[in-house]
């Protein structure tokens, strides 16, 4: 079947990551919207057809002032591409500080879509993702059966989460009134969340953590935002939005959403992400895998770490063997580097040290990448000069195949430091080497 005629995308999103890009936009895929995802705003006017369209932007830990400016200005771009509705995405883990920047940015986008200046303006926000363990309950998130302030995220090196209360940790970074749709009205139905969302605004809340502890929520959420502007949340709650479309009759089944071009070319693996899963995936490719560890301290020496890492590689990849390369560290040895070079500087310098090694790779005839952590896949796509992702299906939960456009496509796995399972790496560069048309 076709889509129905149209002008314009449906859906339009921001994303303050890139992994979260493509987490959100892998969703979307399997609700059977035909997805693109750009790397920052494009600086071309020209239609992008699809769907929906996921800007990826690297806004997460930056100044919240410019963080607000890059996300409206991808609303912009957006707005110019038809979309109907618009989403703003973040981790699912909420990632932010008491100066933002989800409040902020909330705010925002919320006044720039709001026709009566923002007065009765009103979105949710809801980062749950029950598929990969992140639930929230009055209020409270969890991850997995551990409150978030007690499950490792306190130890974040840019955005320790220290408080697993979402009420309290988003009405720290906004002025705007934060309110709750509790789970007890999200158990009642569509039409029960919807009076919900009409008392809160009554008594004057511009933004509200909502409640979810399955997929089923998710979708009754989804449905009930139908005719929000915005929403705002992780990627679980996208679950809902494909089938608004569809009883609005602007969208149809799409048997090939989801198909991606097969790439030829050698394969590798980066990792930048020190987060508990990314470590176990390290560890469990290290024993049977070659592997080479990054030494920030080394880097700051003026060591040529970059050389030496494609030195490593270059045996491998004359063998048409796959490597590791990687700065992943425990929380220890993270703070150990961070109190000698600094918190952003040592971030910076293990972004743009696997930046370097990502494009040594390309002109050594690799085309194929699986990239481990949300800072890190954002500096890599923009040395690899990457425009623009086709989304493809699922590797595991939150993270998608994808595929550069143009002749010469690239195969990308970009996952978020938190997901995937042990066996990850392994499993997704037998997806990218099975993914074809």
């Amino acid at each position: 079947m076709t889509t129905p005629s149209r002008q314009g995308a449906l859906l339009g999103c921001i994303a303050d990551d890139f992994t979260g890009a493509t987490d959100l936009a892998n969703m979307l895929v399997r609700g059977g919207m035909r997805t693109v995802q750009t790397i920052g705003v494009p600086a071309s006017g020209e239609p992008v057809h699809a769907d929906a369209l996921v800007v990826a932007l690297k806004s997460r830990t930056i100044p919240a002032a410019d963080a607000v400016a890059q996300s409206l200005a991808a609303l912009h771009w957006l707005r110019a591409q038809g979309c109907r509705q618009f989403f703003f995405k973040y981790c699912s883990t909420f990632d932010s500080t008491d100066a933002g920047n989800i409040g902020p940015v909330t705010d925002a986008l919320l006044d720039a879509l709001s026709a009566d200046g923002g007065a009765r303006a009103f979105t949710i926000a809801c980062p749950a993702f029950p598929e990969n363990g992140r639930t929230i309950f009055r209020g409270h998130l969890f991850v997995g059966d551990t409150l978030l302030n007690e499950s490792g995220m306190e130890n974040h090196p840019l955005t320790p989460m220290r408080d697993a209360n979402l009420v309290r940790v988003l009405q720290r970074q906004t002025s705007s009134k934060v309110g709750l749709v509790r789970y007890d009205a999200v158990a009642q139905g569509v039409a029960r969340v919807r009076e919900s969302f009409d008392a809160l605004r009554n008594e004057g809340v511009r933004m509200a953590i909502a409640d979810a502890v399955s997929d089923a929520d998710l979708h009754v959420l989804g449905e009930a935002c139908a005719d929000l502007a915005l929403i705002t949340g992780g990627s679980g709650v996208a679950l809902g939005l494909p089938g608004n479309f569809r009883r609005a009759g602007q969208l149809d089944e799409h048997a090939d959403a989801a198909s991606l071009p097969r790439v030829e070319g050698l394969s590798a693996v980066l990792a930048g992400s020190a987060s508990t899963a990314t470590r176990a995936q390290v560890a469990a490719w290290r024993d049977t895998r070659p592997a080479f560890r990054i030494d920030p301290l080394a880097a700051a020496r003026g060591e040529p770490v970059v050389e030496q890492a494609l030195a490593f590689a270059q045996p491998h990849l004359d063998a048409g063997e796959p490597m590791l390369i990687y700065a992943t560290a425990t929380p220890d040895e993270v703070k150990a580097v961070q109190s000698e070079l600094g918190v952003s500087e040592a971030g910076h310098l293990v972004e743009s040290t696997l930046a370097s090694i990502a494009r040594g790779l390309f002109e050594r005839g690799v085309r194929k990448f699986v990239v481990a952590g949300g800072e890190t896949s954002g500096a890599v796509v923009q040395a690899l000069d990457v425009r623009t992702l086709r989304i493809g299906a699922q590797i595991d939960p939150g993270v998608p195949a994808t595929a550069t456009t143009g002749d010469e496509p690239l195969a990308l796995a970009l996952k978020s430091g938190n997901f995937g399972s042990e066996d990850f790496f392994e499993k997704a560069l037998r997806h990218l080497d099975g993914a074809a048309t």
